[in-house]
């Protein structure tokens, strides 16, 4: 607590003075937190000073509050490039990094309790600076370190704003990705690598991680010949929390054709573990493509979980085992399957789309979702699945073009359906195509 208050004076984040006829002080309170290393271990105690933000009101003490963090797809492309092209990648963690944020809105804050200035306890703090738990703490944090990437020779991805990509010519390249506090980067000089460091710790109270070894609940081993990632904490606490450390593994994460509906016969279960269980699992999707059809099945039940959704849940948790790996491959191709069910949803009739991107042989992007509209046939399902998949491969090659990493061919998508890739190359089966939607004819 002494740590944080020191740090919040430091930084200048607030000073004391009388509070204004036409104005309303906010409270604050302490928030502890314990954090792990990819070991398990406590790697050190944290106390967080933090505004009530469901006090705050908009207009009077906020504005936006809107602040973009990295897609996943982007991180896991990050990690493939650098392994392909042999580059390590390096971590670096704001400190207090909310409290950099400069203020436009004129806000005022209780004095901390057992910290109060002696003899002017009914004084007020006026932020100069954003403090944690303020709404727009996060818009002021990213605007701040933004300006001081864009003004400092970087060039911010259009199609991912927390990306940022500096480069003299294809020699010298440094990449660095921004998630909320939390900083990775890499590149082909040492030089500018070292120097981006020695910057960022000039300008910012930084802690130097070394080469990235944990990063957003992902575990990274950096090889000679390419880069492991997995979430093996991850899944063994999700086990222990829902007590199923100790249940026997199976092959399959779902029962094969498996239909479950809404109003399925059996009893009624708590809702708020079914939707911790399933958020569990989603975010564990992060480095296992084989659980994500499951998981979106499941996740469809969440309002009114019945017995036969939880055994559901149950098995995908005794399936969890394994991870990826991103090999040391030159060819930097991505290669696009896709695939689709038909009518599978008994309630609806709606089909699943199904994709997966992958760079060198490692799996960079994927999504299983309900389709919007009803298939009236397994080709038209398959069209818009494929469809689905095309729109993704725009948006990656175009990320790929800006980390210099241009698509030099066009990008291959495979599909297993005849009629679905004859209606592709052209508009043939005109009486059964002519009422599939627009939006769907992008290839």
């Amino acid at each position: 607590m002494d740590e944080e208050i020191h740090a919040i004076e430091k930084n200048q984040t607030w000073e004391l003075t009388d509070l204004p006829a036409d104005k309303r002080p906010i409270g604050v309170k302490w928030v502890y937190q314990t954090k792990y290393m990819s070991s398990g271990e406590i790697h050190r105690l944290k106390a967080r000073l933090v505004e009530k933000w469901y006090k705050q009101k908009l207009v009077i003490d906020y504005f936006e509050v809107f602040a973009p963090v990295a897609r996943l797809d982007t991180i896991r492309m990050l990690i493939s490039l650098s392994a392909q092209n042999n580059w390590k990648i390096h971590q670096m963690d704001v400190k207090s990094a909310f409290l950099n944020g400069t203020l436009e809105e004129e806000v005022y804050v209780e004095q901390p309790a057992g910290y109060e200035v002696e003899e002017k306890e009914d004084k007020v703090y006026r932020l100069k600076k954003a403090l944690y738990g303020l709404k727009q703490a996060p818009r002021a944090w990213y605007k701040k370190i933004d300006s001081y990437f864009v003004h400092n020779g970087f060039q911010r991805c259009p199609f991912e704003h927390t990306l940022y990509i500096k480069s003299v010519d294809l020699d010298n390249i440094l990449i660095v990705c921004l998630y909320v506090d939390d900083l990775i980067f890499t590149g082909n000089n040492p030089k500018m690598i070292a120097e981006f460091r020695e910057a960022m710790v000039k300008c910012f109270e930084m802690t130097d991680l070394g080469l990235m070894s944990y990063f957003l609940g992902i575990e990274v081993i950096q090889q000679d010949d390419g880069i492991f990632i997995s979430q093996k904490k991850y899944a063994a606490d999700i086990l222990k929390k829902f007590k199923m450390e100790n249940s026997k593994p199976i092959s399959t994460p779902v029962e094969e054709k498996l239909k479950l509906k809404k109003d399925s016969d059996g009893k009624r279960i708590n809702a708020t573990y079914y939707k911790s269980l399933i958020g569990s699992l989603k975010y564990l999707t992060a480095t296992r493509p084989d659980i994500v059809f499951g998981v979106g099945l499941l996740s469809r039940f969440i309002e009114e979980p019945r017995a036969c959704h939880l055994q559901g849940a149950k098995r995908i948790l005794k399936y969890i085992k394994g991870t990826i790996f991103y090999a040391n491959i030159k060819a930097v191709k991505l290669v696009g399957y896709t695939d689709s069910g038909w009518a599978r949803d008994v309630e609806t009739r709606k089909s699943t789309s199904g994709y997966s991107f992958h760079l060198g042989i490692g799996a960079v992007s994927w999504s299983s979702k309900k389709q919007p509209l009803v298939a009236l046939s397994t080709a038209e399902a398959k069209y818009m699945a494929a469809a689905s998949c095309a729109t993704q491969s725009v948006w990656l090659r175009r990320m790929l073009e800006v980390m210099h990493q241009k698509q030099d061919t066009l990008t291959v998508i495979f599909c297993d359906n005849k009629s679905a890739i004859a209606l592709c190359r052209n508009p043939i089966f005109h009486g059964r195509s002519k009422h599939i939607d627009s939006q769907f004819h992008k290839i």
